[in-house]
């Protein structure tokens, strides 16, 4: 479980699927039985006290109408933990990984990576040539990791409750450019794992990431916006 600071106050946790329903009740005994009530992302408490916590399904776990059902802590983690089929996409200028994973189990994979050139103390036309060799190996990497996904992720379109990306945005948003590609684009989860350079455990580890609810927890008092 890892927590991080939350904008406009309270604090985002993140709890495997299988321990959401300890942490609910950890929360019911900090502050309160708490009420249940659906939302778009779902299922907000709110304890006796003034706690809130929003609890979101992880990516492909069910949005709007679909979230809207689940209407208790139970059903949540019902739909949390079902295993779901999810496109993997990590992206960084020298490397991609993507992959296929059924709940925890990573089905298909490939990772590549690519030379391009690090930055340069030089100055000048020497430096702006480098930038220039630099932008353009940077650019026929990506290229060469939308091929991959179009060969991987492509086909498994049908099949995916979301597509999840992480590494660096631009990249990721680079890739997903290709016009192939619209299919995939259309799954992207808003979520975007912060991941290191990709490799094969990285992507390994991605899958937890994925999964993982996510919860707005805001403790009453003068915190509260």
């Amino acid at each position: 479980m890892s927590s991080r600071p939350a904008a406009g106050g309270g604090r985002w946790i993140e709890v495997d699927p299988t321990r959401v329903a300890r942490w609910v009740a950890g929360f019911a005994d900090r502050h309160g039985s708490p009420v249940a009530s659906p939302q778009g992302y779902g299922l907000l408490l709110t304890a006796a006290d003034g706690a809130t916590a929003e609890l979101h399904l992880p990516p492909g776990g069910g949005t709007g109408a679909a979230a809207g059902q689940v209407d208790d802590v139970p059903g949540f983690v019902d739909a949390a933990v079902a295993p779901r089929r999810l496109g993997l996409l990590l992206a960084r200028k020298g490397a991609v990984a993507v992959g296929v994973a059924l709940g925890t189990e990573l089905l298909v994979s490939k990772v590549d990576t690519w030379y391009v050139q690090g930055r340069t103390a030089a100055g000048g036309w020497s430096q702006q040539r480098f930038a220039r060799r630099r932008d353009n190996q940077a650019k026929a990497a990506l290229s060469d990791a939308a091929e991959l996904a179009v060969r991987l992720l492509l086909p498994e379109a049908a099949t995916l409750a979301a597509v999840v990306c992480g590494g660096d945005r631009r990249a990721v948003d680079t890739v997903l450019a290709d016009r192939r590609l619209a299919p995939l684009a259309g799954l992207r989860a808003d979520r975007l794992l912060d991941v290191p350079e990709p490799r094969h455990a990285v992507l390994v580890g991605a899958i937890t990431a994925a999964r993982a609810v996510h919860i707005l927890v805001r403790d009453p008092g003068p915190e509260r916006p």
